[in-house]
């Protein structure tokens, strides 16, 4: 799979999504991406013709104002039609702003910061009790772990030993309204996840081969859970998007912005691609 081809249509999607809706969170949706790509397309055990499958991984964006992310993955991936994605944020539509379960491949809504762990958590202890042998994946902002509950269930996955559960961080360094260390100071974030008794990995989150080494096997002598932190840039692959505090909110608006932005992953395609 060329995966550069892969980042570059999906981004092209959450941005029509996100313009053709007049809402969006662009800057997180992006730099959240290359962690669903390594998700999706390389990692967990799936199929989009039976999401219900008991085999199956489980995934949590706990971050669920990307819905746009996570939507366009899964469409691309065949969970629905990929056409539904024009439907994102409208009247009616599945596809909420916001992550929601009705959708095929979704299996927590999410919105309210600080839940996703502790869901996870949970699915990964009835795993282990039910002596299933699938992994639950929790995507997590960096903003998001100034939620208290965060650490709660970073405490009780620790002491049930779930090294069936993998906690990905999308560290773009900023949330809503200022960078995180300004907010509440994350630092040093990796000393936080080993003193709570992590297993910690730390890697370049927009480096598909980084991802998947990290991602692919993360079973460790120590029966840990593991926490993937994942350096990305906000608004990822679209120049004046990234590391732009700007781009937590706003969408694309038509004209100069919106024709740019697609211009701009127009000329990333791979040659060859139309």
């Amino acid at each position: 799979m060329n995966y550069k081809e892969k980042e570059t249509q999906l981004s092209m999607d959450i941005v029509k999504m996100i313009y053709q809706a007049g809402s969006g969170h662009a800057g997180g949706s992006l730099s959240v991406l290359d962690i669903l790509i390594a998700l999706y397309y390389d990692v967990i055990k799936k199929d989009p013709e039976n999401p219900s499958w008991e085999e199956r991984d489980r995934v949590i964006l706990s971050k669920g104002h990307a819905g746009a992310a996570i939507y366009a993955a899964l469409a691309e991936c065949g969970f629905f039609d990929v056409e539904e994605l024009k439907t994102h944020y409208a009247d009616g539509s599945r596809l909420s702003g916001h992550v929601s379960h009705k959708i095929a491949g979704i299996d927590f809504s999410t919105g309210s910061l600080g839940h996703g762990l502790s869901a996870g958590a949970g699915m990964a202890m009835a795993a282990k009790r039910d002596k299933k042998d699938h992994r639950v994946f929790v995507v997590l902002g960096d903003g998001e772990c100034d939620e208290g509950s965060v650490w709660e269930a970073a405490l009780f996955a620790n002491h049930y030993r779930l090294d069936n559960l993998v906690a990905i961080i999308d560290h773009n360094h900023m949330q809503s309204l200022d960078y995180c260390d300004n907010t509440i100071e994350l630092s040093p974030f990796a000393d936080k996840w080993k003193a709570f008794g992590w297993n910690v990995i730390e890697i370049d989150g927009n480096n598909h081969q980084e991802l998947r080494n990290a991602l692919k096997d993360t079973h460790n002598e120590n029966n840990k859970p593991t926490v993937v932190i994942a350096n990305t840039i906000k608004g990822k692959g679209i120049s004046f998007m990234e590391n732009n505090i700007l781009w937590h909110y706003r969408f694309p608006h038509e004209g100069e912005e919106y024709d740019n932005a697609v211009r701009e992953l127009e000329e990333q395609k791979p040659e060859g691609i139309e």
